[in-house]
């Protein structure tokens, strides 16, 4: 976990609310039912300046920062990310912005109901289909009075469902379509079943994040929202001139959420926090285009900044650090939405660079209900506090419901092979001089600092102990 140019590893076994690593895999990721309706209500307000029906409430997942982790997973993606360019978010016009997702659940019972001579409904359950001559074991008759003027009309049709009528108006306007492609030339009843059927099972895939993101808008749209990628560094012209309204917005959001004064919240802090890093920018010919480093990912919505996720890109992995937005556009959830754009900028940046493909969201918090809003950005894994092995989230959590600790590696066996073995071999600096820890302990006077040695390294592991330096006076 990292606060502005510092880094942190909980100890997991002392602390009251264990936080427990927590990766996404972008490259499997698969959007939900309530991520879904959060994209489709950004594409109506985003289209239509539509808020009718998203005014009632925010979700719980929304307030990604809790005050004990400082770090949620918020944040964003961009369509050209190596120009740091704006880029308009598109919006199906014709199919996702209109059509809510209405799937239920397939009944499991076959239900008929029939008009009887005495003007009460025969409600006949059947599931299997009976055979004649054999008593049937499925059946059961119910009476109920019809209301007036509400009794059922035979010669109506059945309804239908919504979303079955849309898909057939799709497939028959596909149909038509493709007819014409043959210069006249009718289709044989053979080759339309096979055509209906071929664009049935494609209509019939899920839809991925980018379907709902990387669409066009309508030239009337209401608004118009740009994400921007800006490195965190003060000789960037773009963050530079956008620092004030961002701080700004920073101190808004502390206050207003966090219940932060003033005085805890100015450029100063903010800068402290999110624009200082330890990490150094740069570019490799095998990386993105955008490099590697600390960045702020700006929303911009009609020409004002509403949302800011701080990430890091990293050759791995992208980490979210921090988000913060204006609290009145929370309404758009606006939490769960950068978090899905994040995950489409990391399956983008994974073309250009092949290993960058995990999606880092800080901790989860599984003692903690607010913070198990990550676990819903499936497919994702937690890492073992003891072996260092990442586990499927899925085997994790009925561990966790019996202990707020647990060791998610079940190989009773099974160590850290990243353990500290050679406590000589830790690199430090010690009067501008750097060196193995084996010679500074025959140069040091005075008592042994051996034990505090040993605790870093056993926290930081052998080989980040051989790259990073221990400062010693």
């Amino acid at each position: 976990f990292r606060s502005g140019k510092y880094v942190y590893k909980p100890i997991m076994n002392q602390t009251c609310c264990p936080q427990y690593t927590i990766r996404c895999q972008a490259l499997h990721f698969q959007t939900s039912k309530s991520h879904k309706k959060v994209l489709k209500k950004m594409l109506k307000f985003i289209s239509k300046g539509d808020i009718s029906k998203v005014m009632g409430g925010e979700e719980p997942m929304d307030s990604h920062i809790e005050e004990v982790v400082a770090c949620s997973h918020e944040y964003r993606s961009e369509s050209h990310v190596s120009q740091a360019e704006l880029t308009p978010l598109s919006v199906d016009h014709a199919e996702g912005v209109e059509a809510e997702d209405k799937d239920k659940e397939q009944m499991k019972e076959e239900v008929n109901v029939k008009k009887m001579e005495s003007g009460s409904l025969q409600i006949h359950v059947a599931k299997d289909t009976p055979v004649p001559g054999e008593p049937s074991h499925s059946t059961k008759i119910v009476h109920a009075l019809p209301k007036p003027g509400k009794g059922a009309d035979l010669s109506k049709p059945p309804c239908r469902k919504a979303k079955d009528i849309r898909k057939e108006r799709k497939l028959q306007k596909l149909l038509q379509n493709q007819m014409c492609t043959y210069e006249g030339s009718p289709l044989q009843a053979g080759d339309q079943v096979l055509l209906l059927q071929s664009s049935k099972s494609k209509t019939n895939q899920p839809k991925t994040v980018e379907d709902f993101i990387f669409v066009s808008l309508p030239d009337d749209a209401a608004h118009k929202l740009e994400v921007r990628l800006v490195p965190v560094s003060f000789e960037d012209p773009q963050f530079k001139s956008s620092f004030s309204q961002s701080a700004a917005l920073f101190a808004k959001y502390q206050m207003a959420i966090h219940k932060d004064t003033p005085s805890d919240c100015g450029e100063n802090e903010f800068t402290r926090f999110l624009c200082d890093s330890p990490l150094e920018a740069e570019n490799l010919p095998n990386g993105p285009d955008c490099g590697y480093g600390s960045f702020h990912q700006q929303y911009w919505l009609d020409g004002k900044i509403i949302a800011v996720g701080v990430i890091d890109i990293l050759p791995y992995c992208v980490s979210s650090v921090y988000l913060y937005y204006d609290p009145d556009y929370s309404f758009l959830s606006l939490g769960v939405y950068s978090a899905l754009r994040e995950i489409a900028f990391t399956r983008q940046l994974h073309e250009k660079a092949p290993d960058l493909r995990f999606y880092y969201m800080g901790f989860y918090i599984h003692s903690c209900p607010k913070m198990r809003y990550k676990g819903q950005y499936r497919p994702s894994d937690l890492l073992c506090p003891e072996t260092y092995v990442w586990m499927p989230i899925e085997q994790c959590l009925p561990l966790l419901e019996r202990s707020k600790y647990c060791r998610f590696n079940q190989d009773v066996k099974a160590v850290d092979e990243g353990r500290i073995k050679d406590l000589g071999r830790v690199r430090v600096l010690h009067k501008r001089t750097i060196m193995s820890y084996s010679v500074y302990k025959k140069r040091r006077k005075g008592p042994s600092d051996e034990a505090s040695v040993q605790q870093y390294a056993s926290l930081v592991g052998q080989t980040c102990s051989e790259r990073m330096l221990l400062f010693r006076s």
